[in-house]
């Protein structure tokens, strides 16, 4: 091999700026990056996989005496785990990088959109339903923190309206948004199907004449302000030991008014039980 070549082959060390010392004594709670697209499979309660685009962030925290982190490792992870995504693949993710980056906590939201096929309640049509889904990871204390969100969208008639007119009542399109911190294992799709079930009337893709019959129907007898789908849904995550804590939303797009009538309520079932055993 000529000199040439050998001067080429040879590998210059470079100093790791990020690795220098900060004397400003001011530890970073979040550092990372934001706003990556990446492809990724998600496993889906029927058994198949969905492909789907998702949005990350990820962050570690940062001692007061070092100067930076190294931002190409958290794409490298996350290269490393695109083949399939669950609950546990996305624990295994949220270590790896906590332990890589030599940091004491982590943090990786992933949202992205998701599926559900549906058949319409009378003709029996399927179509495919679109959620606002997302998976929040916090590592703490060398515990690994899940959260599951999902917003939801539904009918919901008016109480009020039903039982002031004389024929008819106003409805509206809501959102009914649950984010659930889980112990074990819990489907999307249950916090999905909670949802639907606690508003006036679920949503579908493909109606037909019959099926929409059969929806206007079922939410002229089944009326409820926001307040009410709050509450329903707090009933059921409440029975629910695998759900730890919970917030829940319900925005109603009023089709009379030119605002959004809202609710929200919560509840942290782990730090109810640590004050009791104070």
């Amino acid at each position: 091999m000529s000199q040439s070549a050998k001067g080429a082959a040879r590998i210059t060390v470079i100093e790791d700026v990020q690795g220098r010392a900060d004397t400003r004594r001011v530890p970073i709670n979040k550092v990372g990056v934001k706003d990556i697209f990446h492809p990724v499979r998600v496993k889906d309660r029927s058994g198949g996989e969905q492909h789907t685009i998702a949005n990350f962030n990820m962050y570690v925290n940062l001692p007061h005496n070092f100067k930076g982190t190294h931002m190409s490792r958290f794409l490298e992870i996350l290269n490393r785990h695109e083949r399939e995504i669950t609950v546990a693949t996305f624990k295994d993710m949220l270590t790896e990088m906590t332990d890589r980056l030599d940091a004491e906590e982590g943090h990786i939201e992933m949202r992205f959109p998701y599926f559900v096929s549906k058949k319409a309640p009378v003709t029996g049509v399927e179509s495919l339903m679109d959620y606002q889904a997302a998976l929040l990871g916090e590592r703490k204390d060398n515990h690994n923190h899940m959260i599951i969100k999902v917003v939801v969208p539904v009918t919901s008639l008016c109480p009020c309206s039903k039982d002031i007119s004389e024929y008819g009542a106003h409805n509206q399109r809501s959102h009914i948004t649950i984010e659930a911190r889980i112990q074990g294992f819990v489907w999307i799709e249950e916090l999905i199907d909670i949802a639907e079930e606690e508003g006036s009337c679920d949503l579908y893709g493909i109606l037909k004449r019959p099926d929409e019959k059969w929806v206007t129907e079922k939410a002229y007898d089944n009326p409820k302000f926001v307040e009410d789908i709050v509450r329903d849904v707090a009933v059921r995550l409440n029975d629910d030991e695998r759900i730890r804590s919970y917030v829940i939303e319900s925005e109603n797009f009023e089709s009379i008014h030119n605002h959004s009538a809202y609710a929200l309520v919560q509840r942290d079932k782990d730090a109810e039980d640590a004050a009791k055993e104070d």
